[in-house]
């Protein structure tokens, strides 16, 4: 079997002095489209933000491509998409100017070429935004924004998509879009992590969902709804390998 292209075992992190991850193991293999669900404050954006190196680990392994962290390079591989909320706003850019940033990467000291120009077009294509790439940022509604750091990431061509919170304060319109845009990459082969609060549109392209709750994987396998009896509102469910008197999971808790 290939080497996973995520791997985190037992790994734990705190901000500040509180401890969020507590214990943290999770794989991703190629190809495959995990979602990490919790509610607020469970740590799953913690856990991408320490995949992407952006939050330390104080204990535990994290290798990706089958290379430890600590010597891994090759960022270009990794699209990253962060919460709305944590982007840059307020910036005098132009829609290509911010999706043209998710291009140096692959650029030589930073000019980019015709391949570069290309990428950058169909990553606006993709997202719905090529008649808009002239226009500032700034003029945007939200889910167009989100839109744009979406094709930012994608312009980069990677072979690994990590999302927090893509459908985030988003329109029914635009999450329409970005359900699209992200079936067509993992058509093409792309690895994807999604941090959701619920699985909304995307549902149909889940592989696998890892729950967390205070830092802790209360669940590996198929999505929740997928699960018993469709997982109706309040409906428990114990991780397949919890000990017989383990707290089920109530899903009312991820929405």
């Amino acid at each position: 079997m290939q080497e996973p292209v995520i791997s985190l075992s037992g790994a734990r992190a705190s901000l500040g002095s509180r401890p969020v991850l507590r214990g943290v193991d999770l794989t991703v293999h190629r190809g495959e489209v995990v979602a990490l669900l919790g509610a607020n404050g469970s740590g799953k954006s913690t856990a991408v933000r320490a995949v992407v190196g952006q939050v330390p680990l104080t204990e535990g392994e994290l290798t990706l491509f089958g290379t430890p962290r600590r010597r891994f390079r090759d960022w270009a591989r990794i699209g990253y998409v962060p919460q709305r909320t944590t982007a840059a706003s307020g910036v005098p850019a132009t829609v290509r100017e911010v999706v043209s940033a998710g291009r140096l990467g692959r650029s030589r000291l930073g000019l980019l070429g015709r391949a570069d120009r290309a990428a950058v077009d169909r990553a606006l294509e993709l997202v719905g935004m090529a008649d808009r790439a002239r226009d500032s940022v700034n003029a945007l509604s939200g889910g167009q924004h989100q839109r744009v750091l979406i094709a930012r990431a994608l312009a980069g061509e990677p072979e690994l998509l990590i999302m927090d919170e893509p459908m985030a304060g988003v329109d029914l319109a635009s999450q329409q879009v970005l359900a699209a845009t992200l079936r067509e990459q993992v058509d093409a082969g792309t690895t994807v992590l999604l941090v959701l609060h619920e699985l909304g549109p995307l549902e149909p392209l889940i592989d696998r969902a890892v729950v967390l709750r205070d830092g802790c994987v209360v669940h590996d396998g198929p999505p929740p709804e997928a699960v018993g009896q469709h997982a109706l509102p309040g409906h428990d469910h114990v991780h397949p390998h919890a000990a017989p008197d383990a707290e089920p999971i109530r899903t009312g808790l991820l929405s």
